[in-house]
């Protein structure tokens, strides 16, 4: 694989992940428009790896606050009850994805990994990205998530597994249609990528292993490298414009994709 090739999967990879426009239908159409044969496994395992690096350097003040406060009472030190709150919240919200990725995964990847289910969930999910940014009232701050909150969000999240749809625009959409400001609803999905993306990159590495395909330390490493850089900027201007621009950028974007997969594979 040439160097051009792994950092256009790489900054593709990076951004996609946690804007709401759907990575998957990006990884369809790229290779399709270059020609480009699969990146294998373990090209795979490196950009999710990159991506959970940059979220967790990014946001490493609150991780070390919810982890740190999250397992306080196991070990009878003082915690901050609003970490320790947020730390299961994310739990809570994370396990339908994870229970659902591994009840339905063979059947996703076997039935809907299909360029027009893609290309219409990107569109519809598109128009409802739109709505609930209309309609949500973004009044309510992180502090004020509850149970139910979370395991609808995370529910929703189990709208991913399939292709197209984008983890991050779904959970993102939910969040406003509860009410969370816009600051919140990403913060909040984005601490729930931690658990999903390690998941993921997990479940690869050991079908990595199973198949025992070669690893290319230098291509992993430059990987891992431009998914990681293009991650953390994705997220750190993401957060700093999104009150500005609001997601009507993103849902035409989508609307433009979901059309140009259409024409491309109808």
């Amino acid at each position: 694989m040439d160097l051009i090739q792994l950092i256009l999967i790489s900054l593709i990879q990076g951004i996609s992940e946690f804007l709401p426009i759907s990575s998957s239908a990006h990884l369809v159409l790229l290779p399709k428009l270059m020609s480009w044969n699969d990146q294998g496994l373990s090209i795979d395992i490196a950009a999710h790896l990159g991506s959970l690096l940059a979220v967790i350097y990014y946001f490493r003040t609150d991780f070390i606050n919810i982890v740190v406060n999250g397992f306080g009472p196991v070990f009878g030190s003082k915690y901050a009850r609003v970490d320790y709150k947020l730390f299961w919240l994310i739990i809570l919200a994370s396990l339908p994805a994870l229970i659902g990725g591994f009840i339905f995964h063979d059947v996703i990847s076997t039935y809907l990994r299909n360029p027009l289910v893609i290309a219409f969930t990107t569109i519809f999910f598109g128009f409802f990205l739109w709505i609930s940014d209309i309609v949500g009232k973004k009044s309510r701050k992180i502090t004020t998530i509850t149970k139910k909150d979370a395991l609808i969000i995370g529910l929703s999240q189990v709208l991913s597994l399939i292709p197209g749809t984008s983890r991050s625009g779904i959970t993102m959409t939910t969040g406003l249609l509860l009410g969370l400001d816009r600051q919140t609803a990403i913060k909040f999905s984005f601490f729930m990528s931690v658990p999903i993306i390690s998941m993921a990159a997990s479940y690869e590495a050991w079908n990595l292993i199973q198949d025992g395909e070669l690893i290319i330390i230098k291509d992993f490493l430059i990987t891992i490298f431009f998914s990681a850089t293009s991650s953390f900027f994705t997220i750190h201007f993401f957060l700093k414009f999104i009150d500005k621009i609001g997601m009507i950028p993103f849902v035409i974007y989508r609307l433009i994709l979901g059309i140009t997969l259409l024409f491309i594979f109808l």
